[in-house]
């Protein structure tokens, strides 16, 4: 079997070249994801038992990266076209408000009965087994240093005094930061 690399998700030449190649890169991506990258899942045997829980969302995400995102369709699957917007909102920072409006948009001119997750909070559930997640880390504006580990706990920057939280108003009772910072811990990832 010739083993494709495709680069950036939404590189559509990419996506189609791997597409001629009958490879599927969104099958393989849940199969390094899950670390089922030896043997081939088709040839393996039927159990009569119920799977576990790991091994359901699996198998759910399998059958998203082969399912078409609608009847008919051969360009996409559920998972390759959550997977590129997904891309999209992240390549032009886009807020969950404006990633759930294309996506209203996106189905409205998609066929009836199309397989397009509905809002961002489906989207990040239906993803979240892949263990991409993330961990969000307060931060100086200035970018003198970050509010983690032992720092944790402290509300104003020790090199430029700048305070860790926006200042309260109204009623709001969260604290709320002035920078956050998205840490994707490469260690699960390898």
């Amino acid at each position: 079997m010739k083993e494709t690399v495709v680069g950036s998700i939404s590189s559509a030449s990419n996506v189609h070249e791997a597409a001629n190649d009958n490879i599927n890169p969104y099958r393989n991506m849940v199969m390094d994801a899950m670390r089922m990258n030896q043997g081939n899942v088709n040839q393996c045997p039927i159990v009569e038992e119920e799977p576990n829980a790991d091994a359901a969302r699996f198998f759910d995400l399998l059958k998203d990266s082969d399912d078409p995102l609608w009847d008919g369709c051969t360009n996409h699957s559920k998972l390759s076209a959550v997977a590129q917007v997904l891309t999209i909102k992240s390549d032009h920072g886009l807020s969950e408000a404006e990633y759930d409006k294309i996506i209203e948009w996106a189905r409205s001119i998609l066929l009836e009965g199309n397989r397009l997750k509905e809002n961002f909070y489906a989207t990040e559930s239906m993803m979240k087994p892949l263990g991409l997640g993330y961990q969000k880390i307060d931060m100086c504006p200035n970018f003198c240093m970050l509010y983690y580990l032992e720092n944790a706990e402290m509300t104003e920057c020790v090199t430029c005094g700048h305070s860790r939280y926006k200042p309260k108003t109204g009623r709001g009772k969260t604290l709320v930061a002035y920078k956050k910072h998205r840490y994707f811990p490469i260690t699960p990832r390898l």
